[in-house]
């Protein structure tokens, strides 16, 4: 059985609520992605989602991370930001400083103190490029909009070159185009060998890139499957309070949420 590029295990994670109780944030759970694979990460707000990423990329609770076999937790920080690049769902960069600048903060992973190589210079033109963001170069990163941005800060992980990709929320603030253009480049990333996690707000856009899909809702994982299989009517009653409705375009298949249902 070919190992997994990325394999996550994670221990229940709780949190103390404002009753005095025990509320869960995570459950245990096993996940792993292979490479050349773009793995969806769903569920509804609060589900567990962007706790889980935090928690892969060593900033929130203990979980055992290995990425090709191989355990991170031994590893140093330098060189596990090797191993992992980390789009969180939001940045703030209150300095105006070139994006130019931002995106090399990339490369900070693969030396400590020395001056830009060869190397780096060209991954950090290639992520610029890929994210078309290479016309901002010299723009303050404060004078960018909301969308602008988020294609500088996955321009900035891109440049890492880590073997695994974990993106929360990367299409957010995007517009209809920009979407359809990072959601291909992910594709293009996992063709090239790349492992992807990414979470999705867009059920139709989830079901149409996503080789799988993985479902948190309350902290558990209610469903790990490819799209079709897992997105079905009784899932989105359940863990959504919705209805969708299907077809199919070019014959693949579509999926658009329609209505609210009762529980």
């Amino acid at each position: 059985m070919t190992t997994p590029l990325l394999e996550v295990h994670t221990r229940p994670l709780l949190a103390r609520d404002r009753r005095g109780g025990d509320r869960m944030l995570l459950d245990a759970l096993h996940l792993s992605v292979a490479a050349g694979e773009v793995v969806g990460l769903l569920g509804p707000n609060g589900a567990g989602k962007s706790t889980l990423l935090r928690q892969i990329a060593g900033q929130q609770g203990a979980a055992r991370v290995l990425v090709n076999g191989q355990e991170l937790a031994g590893l140093s920080t330098t060189a596990r930001a090797r191993q992992l690049a980390y789009l969180p769902q939001s940045s703030e960069l209150h300095w105006p400083v070139a994006v130019a600048e931002v995106v090399a903060l990339g490369r900070v992973p693969h030396h400590s103190g020395r001056g830009l190589t060869s190397a780096d210079r060209q991954a950090i033109a290639q992520a610029m490029t890929a994210t078309s963001v290479s016309d901002l170069a010299r723009r303050p990163i404060t004078s960018l909009s909301g969308g602008e941005k988020a294609r500088v800060l996955l321009a900035r992980a891109l440049a890492v070159e880590a073997p695994v990709l974990l993106a929360d929320e990367p299409i957010a603030h995007l517009d209809p185009g920009h979407q359809l253009q990072v959601l291909t480049l992910l594709r293009q990333l996992a063709g090239q060998g790349m492992a992807v996690l990414v979470v999705l707000h867009d059920l139709g856009l989830a079901a149409r890139w996503c080789d799988r899909v993985v479902v948190l809702h309350h902290g558990a994982l209610v469903a790990d499957g490819p799209p079709a299989h897992c997105l079905d009517d009784g899932l989105l009653a359940r863990v959504y309070g919705i209805a969708a409705t299907r077809g199919l375009r070019d014959g693949a298949p579509y999926l658009v949420p329609w209505e609210a249902v009762r529980s």
